[in-house]
């Protein structure tokens, strides 16, 4: 605590160093073991960040942003102790620009908080990562999630941001024009950076208009490659699709467990269309065609809100349905992405190697583009020393396809290695970036690269 000595004295309240609130600020929902900070700020307004950043600059502190702890690569850990600042009381939306289809926000307001709050204005925010991300995490992990295939990720749906850098000073990037050549992106720069280059204290995004009507459906298939195959081809067509997910046998048999569903235990896409009711109507028949080209062997659909509400509340609970098949296991969620062209053998081979391995390993995937991940439970060492392999594995191939080895949860202390397989020597431009703006490497050390 010597190092937070010269804090103002109106931070001193807000700062805790009960071992249960370090402990709980020292890790996300990854299976890598806790690294506690020594304190933890619970920041109240921007000023309040900007005085502990100007004092851990001082002091040279270890400072770690901290949203909702829901970081799956150990983002949210403190491997040299220091300063945990939890911004989850910034949760104010600060406005609402319906005619510019805009709106600002502190980084501790979530996605669920944000779209009851436009109700009634017929927009919304379409990014959907889940599990209560705040929009301070969502950009700091350039977060992304089931809409991704229509809206696109946080990094398309981004337009400025509120930064408050490592010396205490602040900056603002971007504006609301939906387009801009002046000089360097530096909204860009900061989206996915994991609170190594800064604190971000507000957020400008797009809002979307909501969809006059949705579709939403499932189709079932023999065999993971037919399943992925149909996407391919799906892509190539101009139909409205919104979201299109996989899940594999074994992810239905835990959430059917978990839920007390039926859904049959054989591959499956959710999906839904969103348009007008004319427009879905002939879609559906173009997307039944598609499938059953593919082998598809049970087709269902419905316009129905409650139906379509069930169905998602399934494809959401795969993370916690796998974490409950072994109720004492640790659940570890990988992440690939890779040219949809390559999908279904990559996603063919992880499968036949989990398969082979004998360990818990369900596949989910955002396949319209080319993501997917393996909720791997992990009761023991062994299992953990397997998973390893596989995800290994699994990542090797993603970059020899040109893919990446995240394709949404971002680099933390999990995948530091990989990332500097797959970009090569451009790591040390990162590097003197980093360096550049952060000369005490305070900033969430030893993230994304040490």
């Amino acid at each position: 605590m010597d190092s937070f000595i010269d804090f103002d004295t109106s931070l001193i309240s807000k700062i805790s160093t009960a071992k249960s609130i370090r402990d709980q600020h020292g890790k996300g929902a990854s299976y890598l073991k806790a690294l506690p900070p020594d304190a933890v700020l619970f920041a109240d307004c921007e000023e309040d960040v900007i005085s502990a950043v100007k004092s851990c600059y001082r002091s040279g502190t270890p400072l770690i942003p901290f949203g909702s702890g829901t970081s799956l690569e150990g983002h949210v850990a403190a491997p040299l102790g220091g300063l945990s600042i939890n911004l989850s009381n910034l949760n104010r939306i600060l406005s609402v620009d319906v005619d510019d289809f805009t709106c600002r926000v502190q980084p501790g307001v979530t996605r669920e908080q944000l779209n009851r709050h436009l109700k009634g204005t017929g927009l919304f925010f379409p990014v959907d990562p889940g599990a209560g991300a705040t929009f301070g995490g969502m950009v700091a992990t350039a977060a992304s999630g089931t809409n991704a295939v229509r809206y696109g990720t946080m990094r398309e749906n981004l337009m400025g941001l509120r930064i408050v850098l490592s010396d205490g000073s602040v900056i603002n990037t971007g504006n609301k024009s939906v387009k801009s050549s002046a000089g360097y992106n530096l909204t860009q720069l900061f989206c996915g950076s994991e609170g190594t280059l800064g604190v971000i204290t507000e957020i400008q995004v797009k809002l979307s208009a909501m969809p006059e009507r949705l579709l939403a459906g499932k189709a079932v298939f023999s065999s993971i490659e037919k399943a992925v195959e149909s996407v391919v081809e799906l892509k190539k067509m101009c139909l409205s699709i919104s979201r299109i997910e996989l899940l594999d046998e074994l992810q239905l048999k835990a959430i059917n467990k978990y839920l007390q569903t039926d859904y049959l235990e054989s591959p499956t896409l959710f999906f839904e269309l969103s348009g007008s009711a004319v427009s879905l109507e002939a879609e559906v028949g173009e997307l039944k065609s598609c499938f059953k080209f593919h082998g598809c062997r049970n087709f269902q659909f419905s316009f129905d809100s409650k139906e379509r509400e069930a169905l998602w509340k399934a494809r959401y609970a795969a993370h916690d349905a796998s974490s409950a098949f072994y109720p004492k296991a640790e659940p570890w969620s990988t992440d690939v992405c890779v040219p949809i062209s390559k999908l279904p053998h990559i996603i063919s081979i992880t499968q036949k190697k989990i398969k082979a391995s004998g360990i818990f390993g369900a596949i989910v995937g955002h396949v319209g583009d080319g993501n997917f991940h393996v909720i791997f439970s992990i009761r023991d060492a062994n299992d953990l020393k397997v998973a390893k392999k596989i995800n290994g594995e699994m990542i090797d191939l993603a970059i020899k396809a040109d893919g990446t080895c995240s394709g949404e949860h971002g680099i933390g202390m999990g995948k530091r290695d990989f990332l500097a397989e797959q970009v090569g020597s451009s790591i040390d431009v990162m590097k003197r970036i980093k360096q550049t703006l952060d000369p005490k490497s305070i900033m969430n050390p030893q993230k994304i690269f040490i």
